[in-house]
C-alpha cells in the first residue's frame, strides 16, 4: 500500500510541478500582454504628438497665409486709394484750369 501511496504522491508532485510551469508560462504571457499594451499606448501617444504637431503646422500656415492675404489686400487697397487721390487731384487741377479758362474768356474775349 505504501508503494501505491508513494506513486500517487509522486504523480501529484509531477501534476503540481506541471501546474507550476503552466502558471509560470501564464505569468510570462500576461507580462508580454502588458508590455504589448504599454507599447500600444506609447504608439498612440506618439501618434497624438504627430497629430498635434500637424495641427500646429496647419495653424501656422493658415496664420501666415492670412497675413499674406491681408498684406496683399492692404497693399492693393492702398494703391487703389493712392490712384483715387491722384485722380481726384487731376480733377481739381482740371477744374482750376477750367476756372482760369473761364476767367480768361470773360476778361479777354476773342
Amino acid at each position: 500500500m505504501n508503494g501505491i501511496k508513494g506513486i500517487n504522491n509522486a504523480i501529484n508532485g509531477i501534476v503540481n510541478s506541471i501546474n507550476g510551469i503552466i502558471n509560470y508560462i501564464n505569468g510570462i504571457v500576461n507580462a508580454i500582454d502588458g508590455i504589448v499594451k504599454d507599447i500600444h499606448a506609447i504608439v498612440e501617444a506618439i501618434n497624438g504628438i504627430f497629430k498635434a504637431k500637424n495641427n500646429i503646422n496647419n495653424s501656422i500656415h493658415s496664420i501666415v497665409n492670412g497675413l499674406k492675404n491681408g498684406i496683399n489686400g492692404l497693399k492693393n487697397a492702398t494703391f487703389e486709394a493712392i490712384y483715387d487721390i491722384i485722380q481726384s487731384i487731376n480733377g481739381i487741377v482740371n477744374s482750376i484750369s477750367g476756372i482760369f479758362k473761364a476767367i480768361k474768356l470773360h476778361l479777354c474775349p476773342l
